[in-house]
Formats: C-alpha cells, structure tokens, sequence
C-alpha cells in the first residue's frame, strides 16, 4: 500500500489562516479532496493523512469531517492547546474516539519565540500526549527548532516524534550541510523518533528546475541514519506546488530512493507510515 503521509485541505470560507497569503496567490484559495483525489490515482497512491495546517480545534474537527467522507484518508493529525496541558487533556479524550485521529501538531515556526516548544507548560502538554499514546508531527526548520529534539526525548521518552520534512535541509546552498547532518545523526540515535521525507521540494535552489539529484543527498543520508523503516514519504501537497506539483515531487522522490532495496522503498512509500500513524 502506497501512502501520502503529509497533505493538506483548507477551507477560506470556513476559518482564518495564517498562512497562506496573497504572497502564494496559487494556493491562497480553498483547496479541498476533488482537487487531490485524481492526483493521488495517477501517482497510484492508496491511503494520505493530512495534517493540520491551522492551531485550532475547529480545524481538526473539519478535517475529521473530511476523512469520514472519503475513503482514500486514512488520518488525521490535527491540534489540540498544548500550552494548556488540562484542556489539552480534555480533547484528546475527544478525539481518541475518532478512528481518523492520529497525531497532532503545533505550527511550532509560526511563533515568535524559536523555543517555544521547549516551555514547562508545553513538555507538560507533550507529557499528556505520550499519555493517550498520541504521536507528535514536529515541524522543526532547521537550525531554529532542530536543535530542540533531544530535549523533547529526554524530557517525554515516551513521546512518538516524527520530523517534517527532514527538518528542511538548507539544500538551496548547493552543498551538503554538515550541521543539518550532525543534527540529524544525533536524534537519529533515539529510536522513537522518526522523520518525513517530504516538503524538500521548497528549499530546493531553483523550484522551477529542480529535480531528484537535489533531493538524494539528504535522502540517502537519512537513510543511513534512521534506516528505512523509520522514514515516510509525504507530498507536502499543495505547499508542493510552490516548487512544481503533485506529480512531480511523487516521481522525483521514486528517482531519489531509486537504489534503495523493495523492502526499503515499500517502507517509505507507505509501510512506515501505516506503523507509526496506525493507520
């Protein structure tokens, strides 16, 4: 089974976002499952997640809303208030009941304090994550935020972390990143952490040219370190259109992890992900 662990839905009519804006005017507009549905069949994709794009439990409750009404999304990784372990604690006793639920994130590089997520009140909240066996979509930017997972795991050993987006790996410097790297290595050495192959597209040099050799460095590194069955495939769609579109990003990351053995590539490309969401 092939699976899209990290897409998006957002509906303007429905609820303010704060991202995206008139500076992305291709993607500042609703963008819902018809638009997705005929790109995930041509790519032969089975099952996506989408994953929260707005710090909000009304958002969570429309994505819920629309994984009970298609077939083809199998999660949801959604919010709940963190900074309010209590109230975070409340909701998840909610949303453990939906099926669709599987995770959340914070749109931890929104906030103005680079180490927000590293504030006792917020461990706090992780703490009652770990407790209801919820696992946490991280969505480190490097070098800001990258730095804080090892904190995280000390203080919630308990906690299922999963890296966005390799952490966006600054590979628009056209050279290999030895910090990123080192970074990567080093939270690579906790086992219940793993990492998302997605959203590379963006940092990419040239987002019009850009293609797998970009990518491939940074893959295959971090396969080296976290080994296969601890990485996931996502789109990052339609963030992914920014640099390109749906297709593109699902052919250029088969060309990436080209060398990789079946059983390597059938864990990215859906069985980690299955494991780790419980899809």
């Amino acid at each position: 089974m092939k699976v899209d662990s990290h897409q998006h839905f957002w509906n303007f009519d429905r609820m303010d976002y704060t991202w995206p804006t008139e500076k992305e005017p291709s993607i500042f507009r609703n963008i819902e499952p018809d638009e997705l549905k005929p790109l995930i069949r041509k790519a032969g994709i089975d099952k996506t997640v989408i994953v929260q794009a707005k710090d909000a439990c009304e958002e969570t409750d429309y994505l819920l809303e629309l994984a009970e009404q298609h077939d083809w999304i199998a999660g949801v990784v959604g919010w709940v208030p963190l900074l309010n372990p209590d109230e975070a604690a409340v909701k998840l006793e909610k949303y453990k009941k939906n099926k669709y639920f599987k995770g959340v994130r914070h749109l931890i590089h929104e906030e103005d304090d680079a180490d927000w997520i590293v504030q006792d009140k917020v461990i706090e909240g992780l703490k009652v994550l770990a407790d209801f066996n919820i696992p946490y979509d991280f969505v480190a930017i490097f070098p800001k935020h990258l730095k804080h997972v090892n904190t995280i795991v000390e203080k919630v050993p308990n906690l299922k972390i999963v890296i966005d987006h390799l952490a966006k790996p600054p590979i628009y410097e056209g050279k290999f990143n030895e910090q990123w790297a080192q970074q990567m290595a080093e939270i690579a050495e906790y086992p219940q952490v793993y990492s998302k192959v997605s959203g590379l597209n963006t940092v990419c040099a040239n987002r019009e040219s850009w293609s797998y050799k970009d990518l491939e460095p940074y893959i295959e590194f971090a396969v080296e370190k976290f080994g296969a069955n601890r990485l996931m495939y996502g789109s990052d769609w339609p963030v992914a259109n920014l640099a390109g579109d749906y297709l593109k990003v699902w052919n250029e990351t088969n060309k990436a992890i080209g060398k990789l053995t079946a059983e390597e590539k059938e864990a990215i490309l859906g069985k980690t992900a299955i494991e780790f969401y419980n899809l």
